[in-house]
């Protein structure tokens, strides 16, 4: 049975609690309930500043249901390798410990202390939700932020383009850091994004999951369309689903979709942060998705 057609657990307690504050239709929310969802009670989130942070844990209020620490954009991952230093050190170690940050605390500001808890080795899953840009500061670019993308700091207008540069290739560089699993994951297939984080949590050593989670703000559009635009995303090959589960084994794509299943200029189409790109521009990004897309199927092929 394909990722995308498998069924979801059956949830006893609920341990992201309603009451927070993001964003109608936030993706966000739907990939940290799921997540919390698998991981349980037995579990301790370090969480950078960022869209999840603010939504979540305004004093004197939670919504997580877990043990849980606010810190530092920069070092989530570094607050996570001495919780889970300390639990080892006590003899804890079937405690799940889990990095929760944005892309930007990730991709840029973050980057050294998740490089350092791979390379010590430490037994923690950290994830990222990917909104593809600094959502919660003001929609300012990020090294995620797709080609082409309007954001604050990549304006679109008669002397500018958007975003020039490229999204970062995050999971290819956590790999290459020797993690011992590596996956990407989307809100519109919540079963794959459980079956990863429990895949996950069942290995020993640094994991590294990538949730695609639409914001509506920043990408504008509907927020009652959040799951179509991450279904979009995947169906067009503009985020492939895919895992490694060790350094030297083979990637595999989870959720097969090609790009001609769904139109890149669809999917671009129906968000206003691509509004400005003109038919010639659209083709270019066509372009850039088949290729990303044919170095997968190479990739999944070879090993």
């Amino acid at each position: 049975m394909a990722n995308d057609e498998l069924p979801l657990s059956p949830k006893t307690e609920r341990l992201l609690y309603s009451g927070h504050t993001a964003c109608a239709g936030c993706g966000m929310m739907i990939a940290l309930r799921h997540i919390l969802d698998v991981a349980g009670p037995n579990t301790i989130v370090s969480n950078a500043t960022s869209c999840s942070e603010i939504t979540t844990s305004k004093y004197p209020r939670t919504a997580w249901g877990v043990p849980y620490i606010h810190v530092a954009f920069e070092c989530t991952a570094a607050v996570a390798s001495g919780v889970e230093a300390a639990l080892k050190k006590q003899g804890k170690e079937d405690t799940n410990v889990i990095c929760f940050a944005g892309d930007g605390g990730t991709f840029d500001i973050g980057l050294q202390a998740l490089s350092g808890m791979i390379e010590r080795g430490h037994n923690v899953l950290y994830i990222c939700y990917d909104n593809e840009c600094y959502a919660n500061t003001g929609i300012q670019r990020s090294s995620a932020t797709p080609y082409g993308a309007w954001t604050t700091t990549s304006p679109s207008g008669s002397a500018s383009f958007g975003n020039k540069v490229g999204k970062k290739p995050i999971c290819q560089i956590i790999a290459a850091h020797g993690a011992k699993y590596v996956a990407t994951a989307s809100v519109a297939w919540p079963a794959d994004l459980e079956l990863k984080v429990k895949k996950a949590l069942s290995i020993k050593g640094p994991k590294f999951i990538l949730v695609h989670s639409p914001c509506p703000p920043a990408w504008k559009f509907d927020s009652q369309r959040s799951i179509e635009i991450a279904r979009m995303a995947v169906e067009c090959g503009a985020f492939v689903l895919c895992e490694i589960e060790n350094v030297d084994g083979k990637m595999k794509v989870t959720v097969n979709r090609k790009p001609t299943d769904r139109s890149v200029a669809d999917y671009l189409k129906a968000q206003g942060r691509f509004s400005h790109l003109t038919e010639k521009e659209i083709s270019e990004i066509e372009t850039r998705i088949k290729r990303d897309w044919e170095w997968f199927e190479r990739e999944e092929a070879h090993g």
